[in-house]
């Protein structure tokens, strides 16, 4: 039955994101599921030095994972009051763990603030939405290396400010698209495993910890060569699969800066492997076709190259987004007001985004079309002056480099007025004639025969391994 939900956000507006695995992985449902496993996570922290009843911890938990007793909508209206979604979510999950076991209300988010939770929550979501992104990378670069092997001598026009510079092959294109995508996941990989769990209470001091097992007679927990928070902090990293960090970052904003950055430059490089596509997808070039090119409203006969589209319209959107991240670097005293809450929205559209770019370059790799034969026909279109670069070179050691320059600007000219090819052109010229037979003139025109080192730097591009370790 059709959706009649006019709040719903189904991504109408967004199709590079719709139906993505990281949309789903960012949604507001999602955002409470790591919210609840933070709180969960914090209760069997402090179980384990002491601090909390172990019963109490599993009641939590369980109340935790009890999601459908937590309406999401009802979660966002609430959340105005206090200007977070955690303080309505305690309220609930209080009164779901106090179900299972009356003494566990008392330790639901004790010694926390709300910061604590939502920053852990934050970063939870972007470590689960990160796997299907670096997996997708994962495909796009396999999928290049397979190009890039096929096609390492596959000559193309290589192309400097929108015009025919000199050859290179489209399997040294293919390896440098790689290249980028795997530096990319690489940034993204790092930043995932760097994600921290966020604790410090108030103030970033965590002394409501100390307040609490003072009163509870365990001031020093398991360990009383170190420090109680210490021990917390360690113990609440490990409940939650997340990096432990130095500090609480509560003002100290580099995990959530360091992740826009790295999901920025994948936007970016994803956006340089589209903006080649798109170029030469065109009907007047024709080198390159997407596998399932999209429709057209009015015109039948198209075929729109989608995928680079809506990877392309991603690269314009998520610099700006990393823009308003490094901004919140500047956050005032322990807690801020603004800066910490301008963070959220930017960062999950950050995410979808490159998830859906992602998922779209992974399409579009495996399924690009290679037109070899309209590559070296786009290499002839200029009778051989796309090779002049290497007539200058070889005429300049027979004739001198200023007659070479003088008399190769003549043919090319002439070339270009009269229709004809450069080789037959430079054959009238008298300082060229007596020097260069035509027969090795037509082979120094040959385009397919200037390709300099692409084979071999598509060679060494391939020795870079696919991916790397997951670190989780």
């Amino acid at each position: 039955m059709p959706s009649t939900d006019q709040a719903g956000d189904f991504g109408l507006l967004s199709p590079g994101q719709a139906g993505s695995p990281v949309e789903a992985a960012t949604g507001d449902a999602a955002y409470v599921r790591a919210m609840l496993d933070a709180e969960a996570a914090l209760t069997r922290a402090q179980a384990a030095l002491g601090l909390v009843p172990a019963a109490a911890a599993r009641a939590v938990t369980a109340a935790a994972a009890e999601t459908a007793r937590y309406d999401v909508q009802d979660l966002a209206l609430r959340a105005r009051s206090g200007g977070n979604p955690v303080i309505a979510l305690v309220a609930d999950l209080t009164a779901v763990a106090a179900a299972h076991d009356p003494q566990a209300a008392a330790h639901v988010h004790r010694g926390a603030t709300s910061q604590d939770i939502l920053d852990t929550a934050a970063m939870l979501v972007a470590a689960r939405a990160l796997e299907p992104v670096l997996a997708d990378l994962a495909r796009t670069a396999g999928a290049l290396a397979r190009l890039a092997a096929e096609h390492r001598d596959t000559p193309v026009a290589g192309r400097t400010l929108t015009q025919h510079a000199v050859p290179t092959t489209f399997g040294l294109k293919a390896a440098g698209w790689r290249s980028l995508v795997l530096d990319a996941r690489e940034r993204l990989a790092a930043a995932r495993a760097a994600l921290p769990v966020q604790l410090g209470g108030a103030a970033g001091t965590l002394a409501a910890f100390h307040a609490f097992a003072e009163a509870d007679g365990v001031p020093d927990g398991p360990d009383p060569g170190t420090d109680l928070g210490l021990q917390l902090l360690a113990g609440y990293a490990a409940e939650t699969g997340l990096a432990e960090p130095a500090l609480p970052w509560h003002t100290l904003r580099t995990p959530v800066a360091d992740l826009g950055g790295a999901l920025a430059f994948t936007a970016g490089a994803l956006g340089k492997l589209a903006a080649d596509v798109l170029l030469l997808t065109r009907t007047e070039t024709g080198e390159l076709g997407e596998g399932t090119g999209g429709g057209s409203s009015a015109m039948p006969h198209k075929a729109n190259p989608v995928r680079a589209t809506l990877i392309a319209a991603a690269a314009r959107q998520v610099p700006a987004l990393a823009s308003v991240l490094y901004g919140a670097l500047a956050a005032e005293d322990e807690r801020p007001a603004g800066a910490w809450h301008a963070e959220w929205q930017p960062l999950r559209q950050a995410l979808r985004l490159v998830g859906g770019a992602a998922r779209d370059a992974a399409e579009l790799a495996e399924g690009l079309r290679v037109h070899p034969q309209r590559m070296r026909d786009n290499l002839d279109a200029t009778g051989g002056l796309i090779i002049s670069e290497r007539l200058a070179a070889v005429l300049a050691a027979l004739i001198g480099r200023g007659e070479a320059r003088q008399a190769l600007s003549r043919a090319s000219r002439r070339a270009v007025e009269q229709g004809r090819e450069l080789a037959e052109v430079l054959g009238e010229e008298p300082a060229i004639a007596g020097v260069l037979p035509p027969g090795r003139l037509r082979e120094l025109t040959d385009p397919t025969h200037y390709t300099g080192s692409a084979g071999a730097l598509v060679d060494r591009a391939l020795l870079r391994t696919t991916v790397a370790q997951d670190p989780n």
